[in-house]
């Protein structure tokens, strides 16, 4: 058994609290009404499997019921870090040292304002 942290609840949980739920960070087609099956299928079924570092999407399922990222390195099982939805992970293959604090700061600023500027254009 091991522990997982979550970074809604702010604390360390036993693993029997979470669910993993896949691959983190799908992007889901803009006009799926364009896509060919192909592509619709690709996005449906297919998944990343690399050995190494991996982005995964989980849920507190007994605790607070939110969905959210690990970065988990699929050949030692550790954990390198929890991060909410939307933010942007500090570890990647790319960066397996991890990127340094600022640059991922950035990166979750970038994307809270795509949001916003969705939201904006989204009439109610």
């Amino acid at each position: 058994m091991f522990l997982i942290y979550c970074p809604y609840c702010e604390e360390h949980r036993e693993e029997e609290e979470f669910h993993p739920k896949g691959q983190a960070h799908i992007a889901r087609p803009e006009d799926p009404e364009a896509c060919s099956d192909e592509q619709w299928g690709d996005y449906l079924f297919f998944r990343d499997n690399p050995r190494g570092i991996h982005h995964e999407l989980w849920v507190h399922a007994v605790g607070c019921r939110k969905f959210f990222n690990i970065t988990r390195n699929t050949v030692s099982y550790e954990i390198l870090e929890t991060y909410k939805i939307g933010e942007s992970p500090r570890f990647t293959a790319e960066h397996p040292e991890g990127k340094p604090a600022e640059t991922v700061a950035a990166e979750n600023v970038a994307a809270e304002a795509k949001v916003v500027e969705r939201q904006e254009g989204v009439k109610a």
